[in-house]
């Protein structure tokens, strides 16, 4: 298995597609579908679009529907739900369908959808991912980080470096051995410095700090704790998410 880290969907090669495909978007739509997920959601279905969202969400009936819409980390109006981890619980989620759309993350999702396997991770569902990974051993295996706006984000090479150094650590293989590309084995070492202080690196983060300035410490510090979910979400079809 070889692993390889894209810091933004705009970094994916084109022309090419790896055995399995995984979205990362620490703050937070990823940390968010496995929250949701973790509340009882029947599946998560993503858009970039938040018009195409709306009427395709309309042929859902209202009690098993919850519409989350967020831009600029802000939840859009109109909207059941923004982009919080928090916002989820069985007594609001339980049995219901997540339409979803996101400033960055579901516009990753969408980038890699074509891949034959496409999953998403988060800190909180690393060693739930990693024991995936191995169990099913993919030949190739693309992280690839939501970014911010076409951006590197901090908080998702640390989570891409979290997966590739806990696959390392079941399975005693070298960075030679598994490292895809640089930025994988770059991925590794960020999780290395910063494994014990993840919390303190999210503060530092750019997204960390625009939701710092929105008085919004709580979703960083849950986006900040690590293997907290056995959770796998997965694509059943393009742009739907279930989790088995």
């Amino acid at each position: 298995m070889k692993i390889s880290v894209y810091h933004t969907p705009e970094e994916v090669p084109t022309g090419s597609l790896p055995d399995c495909a995984i979205a990362i978007d620490v703050l937070r739509a990823t940390t968010t579908m496995a929250a949701a997920f973790n509340a009882g959601a029947e599946a998560i279905q993503v858009f970039s679009d938040l018009d195409e969202l709306i009427s395709v969400s309309t042929q859902w009936p209202d009690h098993s529907r919850i519409r989350a819409g967020e831009r600029g980390g802000q939840q859009v109006n109109g909207f059941d739900l923004g982009n919080s981890p928090l916002d989820h619980s069985p007594a609001r989620t339980q049995g219901k369908r997540l339409f979803m759309s996101t400033t960055n993350g579901t516009r990753c999702l969408q980038r890699i959808q074509a891949a034959p396997l496409v999953l998403t991770a988060a800190l909180t569902t690393r060693q739930a991912i990693v024991n995936y990974l191995l169990a099913h051993q993919p030949k190739s295996v693309w992280l690839v980080g939501s970014g911010w706006e076409g951006e590197y984000s901090l908080e998702d090479t640390v989570c891409a470096g979290a997966i590739i150094q806990g696959a390392i650590a079941k399975t005693h293989l070298s960075y030679l051995e598994i490292a895809g590309n640089d930025a994988a084995i770059a991925a590794g070492s960020l999780y290395l410095q910063w494994q014990a202080q993840l919390p303190e690196l999210l503060h530092h983060a750019s997204h960390g700090q625009r939701l710092l300035r929105k008085d919004n410490t709580a979703d960083i510090d849950y986006c900040a704790q690590i293997d907290i979910l056995d959770i796998v979400p997965i694509q059943q079809s393009p742009g739907v998410l279930v989790w088995k």
